[in-house]
């Protein structure tokens, strides 16, 4: 199985991926039981060419526990985080949109995936069924912009 949370953008058109970008928060691929990813696609940076950026961070009880997984997303960067601690960071290279197509609203995915191109890389293990992916909250925050704060003494 192959469990994500993942975000792709809010359009009123049809997706061009990966030119519209896709922010993978949390992937855990079955055949890799004691780690997860964080990743992102875009026209210059994705899978199917193979130059997506991604980090990952060794979770040996992924499957088997509860964790809080998070990207703390800004115009300047993306920040992947388990449970508060960060384990990957992308800078806005503030090349083009090839590069940062993340300046436009995107919404949240959850889902479970089996096979793919890469969760079914090691084929697909008949005895496994029935499987399930639970999901105990998810929050999304946005930042308060600095522009509409006043300090008064």
């Amino acid at each position: 199985s192959w469990p994500a949370i993942w975000m792709l953008p809010t359009l009123d058109r049809p997706l061009k991926w990966p030119l519209d970008g896709e922010i993978d928060v949390m992937e855990h691929v079955g055949f890799d039981q004691g780690r997860v990813h964080g990743t992102i696609h875009t026209d210059a940076y994705n899978g199917m060419i193979h130059t997506q950026l991604s980090g990952n961070i060794t979770l040996p009880d992924a499957a088997d526990t509860f964790h809080e997984y998070g990207v703390e997303w800004t115009p300047e960067k993306l920040v992947w985080l388990v449970d508060g601690k960060v384990y990957y960071q992308i800078d806005n290279p503030h090349l083009s949109e090839k590069e940062w197509p993340f300046d436009k609203p995107f919404h949240l995915i959850l889902n479970i995936a089996v096979g793919g191109h890469w969760g079914g890389e090691k084929g697909i293990d008949e005895t496994i069924w029935p499987q399930k992916m639970e999901v105990d909250y998810v929050r999304v925050y946005q930042l308060a912009s600095t522009e509409s704060v006043v300090i008064t003494e």
